[in-house]
């Protein structure tokens, strides 16, 4: 066996040269991989955010999440504990018996007791009643002719004619009954006009036209601009210490347009348009405000020219912003996370206060907020450095630029507590647009029927808001009552308490 080679000063440091080059390149190519690696990430990064979004993290509706697809982490709602259906104590709700039935049917005891003994001589001691609670067969329609004479006058030879009710201005029309029936299925349950008349037929027993029933949001329309409603609902929103506004999009004539709304939790008032300052403004609402109301909406650059309100950020949008941002990169967007978690401790202390029937928070509830909400945006520029191009990084930046900037704005809801923490009642109050544009194929023909929608809607919202159903608020138009009209902000018995 032989034993080591010895090798000469030249070949050892031979050796050493080429490992020391060996090394650099090893290094040039970790270097490399690192760099690729990186770009990688940043690629993967800005593919979870972008395709990633839903209407879970984002300001994207529901509708586009398509079908089967639940938003990523659910609801942000915690669990109550509670188990489901009526809660111990409860004194819940079941059928009454009546004392004036329609109909009594007296049912006589057993002639025999189940021994064989007779009780035919036996007195009654007890009566057990059961009541059946339903409708009477479905009664034929009823159908009143009215008879005007008509007389020729002697001098002029006019023929001069008795005046029929107002309404009643055709050979045969349908009357205020049936009407107020089929425009609450089709205008306040937003069934198709075909399935309405069908509907119609089977529960009421008569059969109306399709063309009767399409027409009828159209004629709603009229009679509650004619009547006024829509100029007092203007009138009242001015004067609300808060107002609430927000936009969707919908289909009309080939094209999309946007439905606009501003409210209160018991008034609601819609018009149609584009997204502009100008259409904005044209619902002759939002520009009459003052410094001393608030107006709560969300992000949208729209409203930026109304410098005549105090404006409110809505909180529900930011969340959604906020955890499109964490899920991306939770490991490297805590700030996301911290920020959220402040909005929502704020949302719980502003709540308690609301609850114990204070005005305002109290400074040491204020200083801990700000505190919170600055340690946030100091994490934000600790996650998201100038010298991180990434496009996660990008976003990032940008979102925590909008907390630091509207800081006063975000943070309205602990400043003045008639503000609510999100813009939920102007988000409920459009919601029908998006459950009409579902039932009547994903479009209106065209614009004319979308803004009589708009003012439908905004009819109807209120009534309910008031206590006053579909029915009842149609009903009124329809037997030339007028259209039922808010006299105040809110109803007497929500002012009261």
């Amino acid at each position: 066996m032989s034993g080591p080679v010895e090798l000469s000063r030249e070949e050892l440091l031979a050796l050493l040269v080429a490992r020391d080059a060996e090394l650099v390149a090893r290094d040039a190519r970790i270097d490399a991989l690192l760099v690729t690696v990186g770009d990688l990430t940043a690629q993967v990064q800005a593919l979870v955010l972008k395709l990633g979004k839903d209407s879970a993290n984002s300001s994207k509706p529901p509708s586009s999440d398509g079908p089967g697809r639940r938003p990523r982490g659910g609801s942000s709602r915690k669990a109550s504990g509670r188990r489901p259906g009526k809660q111990p104590g409860d004194p819940g709700a079941a059928l009454a018996l009546v004392d004036d039935p329609a109909e009594r049917i007296a049912i006589p005891a057993p002639v025999a007791c189940r021994c064989g003994t007779s009780l035919v001589e036996s007195d009654v001691i007890a009566v057990r009643r059961r009541q059946v609670h339903d409708l009477p067969e479905i009664p034929a329609p009823v159908v009143t002719e009215y008879r005007a004479d008509v007389k020729c006058c002697p001098t002029c030879r006019s023929e001069v004619a008795g005046a029929f009710p107002a309404g009643v201005n055709a050979p045969a029309t349908y009357g205020p009954e049936i009407t107020t029936r089929v425009a609450d299925v089709v205008i306040g349950h937003h069934v198709p006009v075909h399935r309405s008349t069908v509907l119609v037929a089977e529960l009421v027993g008569m059969q109306v036209s399709t063309g009767f029933a399409a027409g009828l949001r159209g004629r709603a329309a009229a009679l509650i601009r004619d009547g006024g409603f829509c100029e007092a609902a203007k009138r009242l929103l001015a004067t609300a210490p808060v107002v609430h506004a927000d936009e969707t999009f919908a289909r009309a004539a080939g094209a999309t347009t946007y439905l606009h709304v501003a409210c209160t939790d018991h008034l609601t008032l819609m018009h149609t348009g584009d997204r502009s300052a100008k259409t904005i403004d044209g619902g002759g609402v939002l520009p009459e405000l003052s410094p001393l109301q608030v107006l709560v909406r969300d992000g949208y650059v729209g409203y930026t020219h109304l410098t005549n309100v105090v404006h409110a950020w809505c909180g529900a949008h930011l969340l959604r912003d906020l955890r499109g941002i964490h899920e991306a990169d939770p490991a490297g967007q805590l700030w996301a996370k911290a920020m959220a978690d402040t909005l929502l401790e704020a949302h719980r202390i502003a709540t308690t206060a609301r609850g114990e029937g204070r005005d305002q928070l109290t400074a040491a509830e204020l200083r801990i907020i700000d505190r919170l909400y600055t340690g946030a945006l100091a994490r934000a520029r600790t996650d998201n450095p100038t010298t991180d191009r990434t496009v996660l990084a990008g976003h990032a930046r940008t979102l925590a630029t909008r907390f630091d900037k509207h800081r006063e704005t975000i943070l309205r809801f602990t400043t003045n507590l008639a503000v609510g923490f999100t813009n939920n009642v102007a988000e409920r109050a459009v919601r029908p647009v998006k459950v009409q544009q579902r039932s009547s194929g994903g479009c209106w023909r065209t614009l004319q029927g979308l803004a009589d929608f708009a003012v439908v809607q905004s009819y109807l919202s209120t009534a309910a808001h008031w206590g006053v159903t579909r029915l009842q608020a149609l009903h009124r138009l329809f037997n030339n009552d007028g259209p039922w009209i808010p006299n105040a902000l809110t109803p007497p018995a929500t002012a009261a308490a």
